[in-house]
Parts: C-alpha cells; structure tokens; sequence
C-alpha cells in the first residue's frame, strides 16, 4: 500500500465531524438528503483536481484510475480470477472471468460492464465490486472491457456489449454458467445492460435472466430534477456527464433513440426482471428512477434500491466509505436472490 493511500485511509477513519470540518464545515444537503461525510470529504479533495472535461481521454483515464485505486476496497480472496479474450464485432475484447473458488457444477452468470461514461473505465474500475458479486451472489461474472469513445464512438460500445452477452449465452458451459446468466453494470455499464435486454427481446433471440442497472444512464436527452440539482456533485458533474455524451455520440440527435437512450423504448413489457439502484446525490438519479417506475408499470419484476446518502460511483468505494460496502453488499444479495430464486 502506497502513501497516499495509507494517508486517505487514514483520514478516513476519522469521525463524521472531523471530516465535515476539513470538508467545508457543514453537511451537504439536496432534495431533502444527506450526503455521507465521507464521501463529502472525498468530493473536496476531489475540487482541488482538473475536471475531467479538461483532460484529454487518454489523461484521464490514467487519472481516473489512479484516483480510484485509493478508494477501493480488497478483492474477495475466494473468488478465482482469469483474464482472458471474448470475440467482439471489431476484434477480441479484453475481459476477465471470475468464479467462486468452491464452486461445485455450473453456477448462474453475470457479464458486467463498467462504468465510466463509455469514455473511461477498464477491468481494474469494478474489479472489488466484481468479487464481491461472484462470492456473494455465488455466480460466475464475466467482466468485459468494451471499446470506448472517442476512439470508437456510438454505436461501438453497445455492439461490444451484445457481443458478449451473446458469447456467453452460447458458451455457457466452458465458462462454468449454467443456462441464467444476466447482465448488469454501473452507469455506462448500467445503460449497455438495460440496451441488451431491450435488444435481445426486441430479436427474438435468448434473453438475459436478469438485469442490474446500478446508477444507469437510461436517457441521454434527460433535463430536469437531479440532472439541476445535483448538477456540481462529486464525482460526476453536470458537466462531466455531458462531456461523457458529447465523446459518445456522433451527432447530438442519436440521443433520440433507444439504443442510446433505453428510457425512449415505446414498451417494456416482457423484459427480464430488474435490479435498479439509484444514488441520492446523483444527477443521473432521476433518469434511473424513471427507468424503474417504468418497469413496474411494465408488469417487470423490479426491485428497486435508493441509497440516499451515496453519490455516483460508489461501487468504487467500498474501501472507504462503509455505507457503499454495506450497498454494495446488499446489491450482491439481491442478485443473488434474482439468479438462484
């Protein structure tokens, strides 16, 4: 363990006031919600940094990875990790396969995707996050780097995503999947799950058994409520998440459609059942609460969590903030609940 991460966890162990004092002096409140002072704490050491939207795709991501390399927790130990290749519609993808260490026959499947506004992100961004599905959800995850724009813009990281459900759908067996294998992710990761299900239905081809839309990003055009209010939160700003789009994009107007903007699908009924978890202190808060409502309304199985306190990205978090590991923990409960029921 380096310095700076030594000092950080440090300093985070520290009392909610003590950290609130370091951090401004007053406790953050928006929408009627407290943000955890801890990650108060992070976000004011966080506006000390560049905004992303200053940097160059390729700075920032070696600057996004090493900032989160200080706040994630330990991997699980008992999960058996395997990098390895999937075929993708461009050429291979990295991806990496992690599988219970007492796993005994097939277990059910996950293939996740990161998150990072399809511009930044790699296996390493929810690597903890990932052991912490296999062991306690007791599935075989299967993590899988998609392209990411500038570099490949839309429709690239959608393609990959399908790609490698696909891959897993029909090689379930030699990756140790039984026949439920869902799909879930984190914000971009979260809107290329929510964009396999809708697209495997809409096909007629074998659909997930599960999506997991933690924080998704469900509508690219969305204005209004946390998209204002939440609009200068740590870590992911107004700002940030329009750059995101702007890199993602061709043009402003395939935000219309549904491939980039889930939410827009005339229907959702007969989808896969759902997990949608939403941060309180998030400005794609709203769009993710929208997305689930519409489910329900849909007749979709749904289960839908709200951790007020939390602000975007906290899969990434669990070393430091105990009420992300305590959600995180709680999130891979429920899939394993929806894979195993």
């Amino acid at each position: 363990m380096n310095i700076q991460k030594l000092i950080i966890r440090g300093l985070m162990k520290l009392p909610d006031a003590a950290l609130l004092a370091m951090a401004g002096g007053k406790p953050l409140h928006i929408d009627g919600q407290t943000l955890d002072a801890r990650v108060q704490f992070l976000a004011a050491q966080g506006a000390k940094s560049p905004s992303l939207t200053t940097l160059d795709p390729v700075t920032g991501r070696a600057a996004t990875a090493q900032g989160l390399a200080l706040l994630d927790g330990a991997p699980r130990a008992n999960v058996v990790v395997k990098d390895m290749k999937v075929p993708g519609p461009a050429g291979p993808l990295d991806a990496r396969l992690y599988t219970p260490a007492e796993a005994k026959g097939q277990l059910p499947g996950l293939v996740f995707f990161h998150f990072g506004g399809c511009v930044i992100g790699d296996l390493d961004t929810c690597h903890t996050f990932c052991t912490m599905l296999a062991d306690m959800a007791q599935c075989v995850v299967l993590s899988v780097a998609y392209r990411l724009a500038p570099e490949h813009k839309f429709p690239a990281a959608a393609d990959d995503a399908l790609a490698a459900f696909r891959y897993a759908r029909d090689n379930a067996a030699s990756l140790g999947m039984s026949h439920r294998i869902g799909v879930g992710g984190d914000s971009a990761g979260g809107y290329l799950s929510a964009l396999v299900a809708q697209e495997t239905k809409r096909l007629g081809e074998g659909e997930p058994a599960l999506q997991l839309l933690i924080y998704p990003v469900t509508d690219m055009t969305w204005r209004g409520g946390s998209w204002d209010s939440c609009a200068d939160v740590y870590p992911l700003t107004r700002e940030i998440m329009q750059w995101f789009i702007d890199q993602y994009l061709n043009e402003a107007g395939e935000a219309e459609g549904v491939r980039a903007s889930p939410l827009k699908a005339q229907s959702l009924e007969g989808l896969c059942r759902a997990i949608v978890v939403t941060a309180g202190f998030d400005v794609l808060r709203d769009q993710g609460i929208a997305y689930a409502e519409r489910l329900k309304e849909s007749g979709v199985r749904t289960i839908y969590r709200s951790y007020d306190e939390l602000a975007h990205a906290f899969t990434a978090m669990t070393g430091v903030v105990p009420a992300a590991r305590r959600a995180c923990e709680e999130i891979a409960r429920d899939v394993r609940g929806a894979l195993h029921g």
